[in-house]
């Protein structure tokens, strides 16, 4: 086990220390991604809760679905999509549309000011990174690319193993 000792002390005592050690710093950087991605998001010309975002860039990358399977996607129920979706209709990010083929089926879809407000919180996002990145030593960006891939691979995600920087 790691002892709990000040900063710098994690010492690893036994075997699976170290990944431990690699855990909590790489969990200490997500949580400041976090924190970074929310205030960007929250810089754009339209406020919306994290939980808005999410269902946006989920319908965003699958247009068209219904109100279950959102609510699946998000994993949460469909009363809860339901009044998530009846805000961002009235925002005019969604609208609800008829299925052409399934007369009781309803899908949603993304209105040109959803994609845009979409688009904005991305474009925040990236500056906002940027802004971390140009203060970290090239050899300390491209590892980091190099680390971030590694780690989608790892995870089954879409990053493929090469030497090429994360786009």
């Amino acid at each position: 086990m790691t002892r709990l000792g000040g900063i710098g002390d994690d010492r690893p005592n036994g075997p699976g220390d170290d990944l431990l050690a690699v855990a909590r710093g790489i969990a200490d950087a997500v949580d400041g991604l976090a924190n970074l991605w929310a205030v960007a998001a929250q810089g754009a010309s339209l406020r919306l809760s994290p939980h808005q975002l999410r269902a946006l860039r989920i319908l965003e990358a699958e247009p068209g679905l219904n109100l279950t399977a959102l609510a699946e996607g998000m994993e949460i129920g469909p009363p809860t999509a339901s009044r998530l979706c009846d805000r961002l209709e009235a925002a005019g990010l969604l609208e609800r549309l008829l299925h052409p083929h399934k007369r009781r089926e309803v899908q949603l879809v993304l209105t040109g000011r959803g994609r845009q407000v979409l688009s904005e919180v991305a474009e925040r996002r990236s500056q906002a990174l940027a802004v971390v990145l140009a203060g970290m030593d090239p050899a300390a960006r491209e590892a980091l690319s190099r680390g971030m891939r590694a780690f989608l691979t790892a995870q089954g995600g879409t990053g493929a193993q090469t030497d090429e920087p994360l786009p």
